[in-house]
């Protein structure tokens, strides 16, 4: 009985935060809905795919500056540090914990074969590999595959609808965000979690976020001298890799047939291409 209650007591806050994340993203994204102004006829500056770019704005401000001040510092720390093979395990470590969510949208989507090679991979790894830390699904020829509900959602039609920042999170839209609970929900590290406790929990997800940024380094790195307007950059980047990913870089002729230099290439004559 004391064990269980233990056990209890370990779980219940993993539970209550990971419910917190998702209710709080969903009041964030009401409040974006809600807060920011629709646009008039006659306006111009108001961007149709992102309606909310003043909280948008602020969302991305608020994020580079906890991104510059926190995670800049302990990242090129962690870069200079940590070997290459070692960083490269770690990559390998985190992305087989969240592999489960690609076994599962390659399967909504219809991929019954990528589907199953996604589940024989996840497999390999998770037990010739030592729980992911090498990749020798790939040396077996299992292809490591980038699937998402956001990209289910988007091969069953729904329109990505209005861009939106999340705040420490990133670039995501309407259609897309509906991921993060399902990502949370199907990522190994969650009902680890459960199992042990938050103690061993907290520590690799921190590390999880650590690995995830050192690898964002390098974009990042062309976004700072690059970009005239990161916010841009940064929106009209993901949105692109977006379409790409749901089209598994097989576009539709007609996303081809905006102008040149045109902002935003998914729009013609400031009215979404369907």
């Amino acid at each position: 009985m004391n064990e269980n209650s233990g056990i209890l007591r370990n779980t219940n806050p993993i539970i209550n935060h990971c419910y917190l994340i998702v209710i709080l993203l969903f009041v964030c994204i009401i409040a974006l809905q809600g807060c920011a102004s629709a646009p008039r006829k006659g306006d111009l500056e108001t961007d149709p795919v992102d309606p909310h770019e003043k909280i948008n704005r602020a969302s991305y401000d608020f994020t580079d500056k906890v991104d510059r001040t926190v995670f800049v510092p302990i990242v090129n720390a962690y870069i200079d540090y940590v070997p290459n093979a070692a960083q490269r395990s770690i990559g390998n470590f985190y992305d087989n914990l969240s592999y489960p969510n690609v076994m599962l949208n390659s399967f909504l989507q219809g991929k019954v074969k990528q589907g199953a090679s996604d589940t024989l991979r996840f497999f390999v790894n998770s037990t010739v590999g030592m729980f992911g830390l090498f990749d020798m699904a790939s040396h077996m020829g299992l292809q490591k595959n980038d699937e998402d509900f956001g990209q289910t959602l988007g091969v069953w039609g729904v329109d990505p609808g209005s861009y939106l920042f999340i705040p420490l999170i990133g670039p995501s839209s309407e259609r897309d965000v509906t991921n993060i609970p399902v990502g949370v929900f199907t990522n190994v590290l969650f009902y680890a979690g459960l199992v042990v406790g938050s103690y061993f929990a907290a520590p690799l997800t921190i590390l999880g976020a650590i690995d995830k940024r050192a690898r964002l380094m390098g974009a990042m790195r062309i976004r700072d001298e690059a970009a005239i307007d990161p916010y841009l950059f940064v929106r009209e980047a993901s949105m692109q890799q977006r379409e790409f990913l749901v089209h598994d870089g097989k576009l539709p002729l007609d996303l081809y047939d905006s102008e040149p230099f045109q902002d935003n290439p998914f729009e013609k004559d400031g009215k979404k291409k369907k």
